[in-house]
């Protein structure tokens, strides 16, 4: 596989899983700060931000990445530079308009939101929220067209840092703000959610500040690469943008898909929970549903992310090339070292969702349920986004734009039916019938163009399921044994036995995939030394 593919993927994958690590660490201060019925009117703000974002940024990261790596390819660097002092322009504009157009609507979306007077908040409160995020949308697509223009050049270190940076000022706003507003000011907590949002528009300014600074060091470079690249005056700016138009579709419907689904929940949830009696707990059950337990199955989805945005430069430069030797290498490695990764994560999930969900917020039987229903789901998630990547690489964008809409129209049409049979495992059931048809579909339309036929993949699959039985059986077992002798009956205690359990799993997946030589043949010569040196030879 492409060295830049593994140092790619390695380098936004770590930034992208510290981003969500601790986006997920800071809502356990942030829910006792708030408390857990108020903390749900923190999701209502950020579910019509993310569309909005997507929208907005219309999948410029990814969209300018392929644009700029295949000019490249070609020996055109002015072609790009030439789309990025444009582009600055035309995103300055539409975060512009975005951010009008999720600030007026911010009431309509509210009463779609609230369809009962037994439901905790209120439309003004639910519009409030909705209003501050917001500002936000006015900072972070000029990010975008950066990060995209960098990562085209094969800098990831930027994307990784400023994203890092981004969500570290956030939550130091979100925390410092939410505790002074209710402990200092003696506002209620739900003021500290109006002010916890607005935090976005803070990060973002420190992530752009960020990538201004990593611009200013790579600029020399940049400049030196231009001065040798033939005019991009044969390439105009309607021709640029009628080719990045072309990607940017099937990019927005990657970014917006998953904040889709969840604005599916959000506008029929509440309403079906309503019809069978529910009202007065659908706002605690949809704030663990999409946020609360979201955050955990995010998590492993970080590693499909980070693999998805190295792989379009490198597939598209392979696919440029006609180089289908290296298409199908990248995608083999692809496959396995995404599922040998997300894999484990989900099975902790599954089997420390008590203790998980305890550690974070509080002790809930239906919190811990919510989670280890709706883990499995992560990884649908991954694939979707690994999937649509590599569809993106090969130019086959109308299919993601088809196999998207579709599976998001089967989570439309099931959602209020199982919702009323299951209550939350309904949306969740939703979700992954929609995801999987698309995923399916994704594969077939891949294997069918690509002529992709890899029993090796096959056989290692079959690999990575034993190690991961394996695994799940010794943490099972391990986890049983510590509840035998004591219950979890407080935070710490909590995380002693995830630490355990965990360390338990590691400890066995990790010798398991040394001892069978996976690890080695997945990672490379690298990992191959090095476990040499420590007795797994292969």
């Amino acid at each position: 596989m492409s060295s830049n593919l593994v140092k790619g993927s390695a380098i936004l994958t770590i930034g992208l899983f510290l981003s969500k690590a601790l986006g997920l660490l800071y809502l356990m201060p942030f829910y006792a700060i708030v408390g857990e019925e108020n903390i749900g009117l923190y999701q209502y703000a950020y579910i019509p931000y993310n569309i909005a974002l997507s929208i907005a940024i219309s999948g410029a990261p990814l969209a300018i990445s392929k644009f700029v790596s295949k000019y490249n390819a070609l020996g055109d660097y002015a072609t790009g530079r030439k789309m990025l002092k444009s582009g600055m322009l035309v995103m300055a504009l539409t975060g512009i308009l975005s951010f009008l157009t999720l600030y007026f609507l911010a009431e309509p979306l509210a009463h779609l939101v609230r369809r009962d007077d037994e439901q905790l908040f209120t439309v003004e409160e639910i519009a409030g929220v909705i209003r501050w995020v917001s500002y936000a949308l006015l900072v972070v697509p000029i990010m975008s067209i950066v990060r995209g223009f960098l990562q085209g050049n094969h800098k990831m270190m930027p994307t990784s840092v400023s994203q890092l940076v981004e969500q570290i000022v956030r939550i130091v706003v979100v925390l410092v703000g939410a505790f002074i507003v209710v402990n200092f000011m003696n506002e209620s907590p739900r003021t500290a959610v109006n002010f916890a949002v607005f935090a976005a528009f803070i990060g973002a300014l420190a992530g752009l500040v960020v990538l201004y600074k990593y611009w200013r060091s790579y600029k020399p470079e940049f400049d030196h690469l231009l001065a040798n690249s033939p005019s991009a005056g044969k390439v105009s700016i309607t021709d640029m943008y009628t080719e990045v138009f072309a990607y940017i579709l099937p990019f927005v419907l990657v970014g917006v898909i998953n904040p889709l689904y969840q604005f599916v929940d959000m506008i029929t949830f509440n309403n079906a929970m309503a019809s069978i009696g529910l009202a007065n707990v659908t706002d605690t059950y949809f704030a663990m549903l999409n946020l609360l337990t979201h955050k955990f199955v995010m998590i492993p989805v970080m590693v499909a992310t980070g693999f998805s945005m190295a792989l379009i430069p490198v597939i598209t430069g392979y696919y440029a090339k006609n180089d289908q030797k290296g298409i199908t290498r990248s995608l083999d490695q692809t496959y396995q070292i995404m599922l040998f990764l997300t894999v484990p994560m989900v099975i902790g999930l599954i089997v420390l969702s008590d203790e998980l969900y305890q550690f974070l917020y509080s002790k809930s039987e239906a919190g811990s349920e919510i989670l280890a229903s709706y883990a499995p789901v992560a990884i649908l998630f991954g694939l979707f986004t690994v999937t649509a990547a590599i569809l993106q690489g090969i130019d086959r964008q109308k299919w993601i734009v088809f196999t998207s809409l579709l599976g998001l129209l089967f989570k439309l049409v099931l959602n209020i039916p199982l919702i009323k049979l299951f209550e939350t495992d309904g949306a969740i059931a939703a979700t992954a019938i929609g995801y999987s048809i698309a995923v399916g579909l994704n594969i077939a339309v891949i294997t069918k163009t690509l002529h992709y036929r890899s029993k090796m993949v096959f056989r290692r699959l079959i690999l990575i399921g034993l190690l991961n039985l394996i695994m799940f059986i010794t943490v099972a077992l391990t986890l049983k044994g510590l509840t035998a002798i004591s219950e979890a009956d407080g935070k710490m205690h909590a995380l002693l036995y995830v630490l355990l359990c965990a360390m338990v799993g590691a400890a066995v997946y990790g010798y398991l995939s040394f001892k069978t030589g996976l690890a080695q043949k997945l990672f490379g010569n690298r990992l191959t030394r090095l476990t040499n040196k420590l007795g797994f030879r292969r």
